[in-house]
């Protein structure tokens, strides 16, 4: 699910949505005083038992006292409350007892145990505490409260336990760095917990027992007639009604004023009334106790937005839309299709999640024809709440989704699609368009990262950790869908053409190698092989010319002699009928080729893709090369996505993050806006990482450069040095001649200041000395902490022509060893790093290190806005940061992963 404001923002008054195990949603809040009465309530509600457990005796005195506490917390203390309606159904609270220390108490209502409450309050109250500089909580437990114990021990988090006189002390971590194992397992532990959350509160969506339309007038061609319709046709009789202000039956389907009429509460109410209508009947459904909405009614303004919304909040119904056009869902005991795109989707196996309806016509009316019928289709439209994450866990646990195909237009929570999307990937493809690829334009910034980082690298970088298979248009996603739904994945990037016209088998074979396949030589043993099987006259490298005369049984029997070799990791055929047969159509009655994907290419279908039926279920067949190849090479990045291990996040030794945070927080505290870290203290950020620098020396005069000439002349190669101008308003110094190379003596040293303090004037606040460098590759590492995906790490080619190589990869953090390969492999600067023309190889292990460094800094200091060290010289003999740059900024994050309702 996605976090309520984009990653970043606080929370609104501290309040927040969340779900219980059984997907029933609870408000939590920080309490305030006027919350007293309430939670003094609920001590007091609790069994002897529980109370016992709580307080250590069975003294209801200890309850008031908390309540009146926890109400007026101390600075160093917090709490949180969970609120079902207007009753508090669980509290937990933190004492500061150190400065990083706390201790945790918690306690839920008797009649809400066993329902996760106790832990999402916890997941919740870290967050709280976490950002009041807590690093460790402590809680005592009674030995016989195996309940809590094991609420500890099911979060996650590292835990460490002492046992005395029959109480237990746990001690928890609650912010283990991103190299340590226990944040994974929290990590994987919280989102389990979430999917199952989340797709129990997705039932009554889905799977409802009873159904009500609020929108179906006595026009026909309204568009909750349409709903109404296709509600009637999928065969609900029962349970279906309809509310009307005047009629007592709408279409033979009987009709009520209110929900309250009804003879049984529907679980869903499918809602096509005018704007101004929805917030009414939202709040009616709410008060009646209905479970879930589907909106379709567009135009709602911000006032009835927030009206909808609250509703849903106050009342815990799910909801889809506004401004869809509805859902379906083949696997109920009565098919479920309200929705308006004319279209009653088959039972089949694709999840189909689009936030746009036109785009789920399409795919629904493609999927359709091509016979891939449909698990689940949603279209999300303003995604007021059911986003495209609940729909990710939605078909992962639907054993009838084998594909998930996705239309998403923005992410309200990217960080949490990318933990789900690889989950959910190991099981079952997903697939979707990279939309909104046009918004690439470089905007305006002051660092060489921050340009750089474009949507579109960006949601590159989202899409390739998470496995995500993004295509770049409609049509290829359809086609990779049906490639990918119908034939196994390829074992390789090599691929054998087969063509029965030569020309048709070298455009085929040229498509191949534009979407970064291989068209490799087949070998003398197989070619001798194909001649036997082919016609007279089939010239048998690759590509293979069949020649007109090929049978469909001679294709198949070359189809299984290539995938007997193992070699290959797919067949493209490139096939036209002529006056001498159709092999196409001798193909599809053939027996099976097994283990390797078989593609066709025939040019003149005049569908983009089909799948024709054949002996093993379907066969994909293509209008053209190109989105053949495009689907193929899309499959083949699958397969290597899974066989790939799944890498980890390195241990760093010499990292001092304390240091870091109080050089950031001194800085803030005297330029509440943020700005450029001065140059001393970019320094020492980089140093408590251990983050290789060349030595420097701040000056403000000319003697003070002509000293500093002297300490580090010595220490270049050259006996030279550089003099570099610093300025808050001097993000780019080469723009304005503000670096000065090869300085070769004291006066020189001098006159380099005066030329600098004569060029820029008062946009000089000083500048910074270091020794030549030694030769060596020119790297930039880079962050940009966006505002909705979080840090990002860029690597490629640096130096002054960096934006001129556009040589930029780009990952989230944290950087796994996986990771860091990928980035160092994938640039443009791979040839040089690895030695290129006799050059020596440079240390790429140290390249590494520094790119796993700089993800560690970005992870624990979210503050750091933007951050450049360009360039970074490779050496045989390591890395070393040579100019850097960081701008920090007052952040107050929310953790992405706690669990929340939109």
């Amino acid at each position: 699910m996605n976090t309520t404001p984009p990653f970043g923002a606080p929370a609104a008054a501290g309040e927040r949505h969340a779900l219980a195990a059984d997907g029933t949603m609870l408000r939590l809040a920080v309490p305030d005083p006027a919350d007293e009465p309430a939670v003094r309530a609920f001590f007091t509600g609790l069994s002897d038992e529980s109370t016992r457990m709580r307080f250590f005796g069975a003294s209801r005195v200890a309850g008031t006292r908390t309540a009146a506490r926890i109400c007026r917390p101390p600075a160093e203390s917090g709490a949180l409350l969970a609120w079902r309606g207007d009753r508090v159904v669980g509290a937990a609270e933190f004492h500061g007892t150190t400065p990083h220390e706390a201790e945790l108490a918690l306690a839920v209502a008797d009649d809400w145990h066993h329902r996760g409450i106790g832990t999402l309050l916890i997941e919740h109250l870290i967050d709280i505490a976490r950002g009041r500089g807590v690093r460790r909580w402590t809680a005592d437990v009674l030995a016989e409260n195996r309940a809590m114990l094991r609420v500890l021990q099911d979060l996650g988090l590292p835990l460490h336990r002492r046992a005395e006189a029959g109480v237990v002390t746990a001690v928890i971590p609650l912010d283990p760095a991103a190299d340590d194992p226990g944040r994974e397992e929290f990590l994987s532990a919280m989102g389990l917990r979430e999917r199952q959350a989340d797709t129990a509160s997705l039932l009554p969506l889905f799977r409802p027992s009873a159904v009500a339309v609020a929108g179906a007038g006595r026009r026909p061609d309204s568009i909750g007639r349409a709903l109404l319709a296709n509600l009637t046709s999928a065969g609900w009789r029962n349970g279906l009604y309809v509310l009307h202000p005047t009629a007592e039956s709408v279409a033979g389907v009987p009709a009520y004023r209110h929900i309250a009429d009804l003879p049984r509460l529907p679980e869903l109410v499918v809602v096509a009334v005018p704007a101004k209508a929805v917030p009414d009947l939202a709040e009616e459904c709410g008060q009646a106790g209905v479970a879930a909405l589907v909106v379709v009614t567009a135009g709602l303004d911000a006032d009835q937005s927030a009206r909808v919304r609250n509703a849903c909040h106050r009342y815990g119904m799910r909801m889809i839309g506004p401004n869809g056009v509805g859902i379906a869902d083949t696997g109920g005991r009565t098919p479920l299709n309200a929705n308006f795109t004319g279209i009653r989707p088959v039972a089949g196996h694709a999840g189909v999640a689009v936030q746009s309806g036109g785009v789920g016509i399409a795919l629904l009316r493609q999927l359709d024809r091509l016979g891939i019928g449909v698990s689940t289709f949603v279209s999300l439209g303003d995604k007021y709440d059911v986003s495209g994450n609940d729909m990710l866990q939605w078909f992962e646990t639907d054993p009838r989704t084998e594909l998930a195909v996705l239309h998403l237009e923005s992410f309200g929570n990217p960080r949490k699609f990318s933990r789900i999307a690889r989950r959910v990937g190991r099981s079952i493809p997903v697939l979707t368009v990279d939309a909104g690829r046009s918004a690439s334009a470089r905007r305006a910034a002051a660092s060489h990262t921050a340009a750089a980082v474009t949507p579109t690298v960006a949601r590159a970088a989202l899409f390739r950790q998470a496995g995500v298979t993004a295509t770049h248009s409609i049509g290829d996603l359809v086609a990779v869908s049906a490639l990918m739904s119908a034939q196994p994945l390829p074992r390789n990037s090599a691929v054998a053409v087969l063509g029965n016209a030569g020309g048709l088998g070298v455009l085929a074979a040229d498509a191949c190698a534009d979407a970064g396949l291989a068209v490799p030589y087949l070998g003398e043993e197989l070619e001798r092989e194909l001649k036997q099987i082919l016609p007279p006259g089939a010239v048998c490298a690759n590509p293979v010319d069949t020649t007109a005369t090929v049978t469909g049984e001679s294709l198949r029997r070359a189809v299984d002699a290539i995938a007997a070799t193992g070699r290959i990791g797919a067949v493209l055929l490139a096939l036209a009928p002529t006056a001498l047969g159709d092999p196409l159509a001798e193909l599809t009655r053939g027996s099976a080729v097994r283990g390797i994907p078989l593609a066709v290419v025939a040019p003149e279908r005049a569908e983009a893709v089909d799948l024709l039926p054949a002996w093993h279920g379907a066969l994909p067949v293509f209008a053209d090369s190109r989105t053949a190849a495009v689907a193929l090479a899309h499959a083949r990045d699958r397969a290597q996505w899974l066989a790939r291990p799944r890498g980890v996040v390195p241990l760093l030794p010499g990292i001092d993050p304390d240091r870091a945070r109080a050089v950031v927080a001194e800085y803030l505290a005297g330029h509440e806006a943020g700005g450029w870290l001065p140059p001393e203290e970019c320094a020492t950020v980089l140093g408590a990482y251990g983050i290789p620098q060349a030595p420097m020396r701040y000056v403000t005069s000319g003697d003070a450069t002509v000293r500093a000439f002297r300490e580090l002349a010595d220490l270049s190669p050259a006996g030279t040095v550089a003099v570099k101008a610093y300025g808050p308003e001097l993000p780019h110094k080469s723009d304005v001649g503000g670096v000065l190379l090869d300085i070769a003596d004291p006066n020189a040293a001098y006159a380099a200041y005066a030329e600098l303090a004569h060029r820029l004037g008062p946009r000089l606040a000083g500048a910074v000395v270091q020794p030549m460098a030694a030769r060596g590759v020119e790297l930039i590492v880079g962050i940009d902490q966006d505002e909705v995906l979080g840090p990002l790490l860029l690597f490629g080619l640096g130096g002054t022509a960096v934006d001129l190589f556009g040589d930029h990869g780009a990952r989230l953090t944290p950087l796994t060893d996986l990771d860091a390969d990928d980035l160092l492999g994938e640039s443009r600067a791979a040839k040089l790093l690895y030695g290129h023309r006799g050059e020596p190889p440079c240390d790429t292990d140290a390249v590494a290190d520094l790119l796993h460094r700089v993800s560690r800094l970005a992870d624990d200091l979210p503050q750091i806005a933007e951050l450049d060290l360009n360039p970074a010289i490779a050496t045989p003999g390591g890395v070393t940061v040579v100019d850097a740059r960081i701008r920090v900024a007052v952040r107050h994050p929310r953790d992405p992963y706690i669990p929340r309702v939109r």
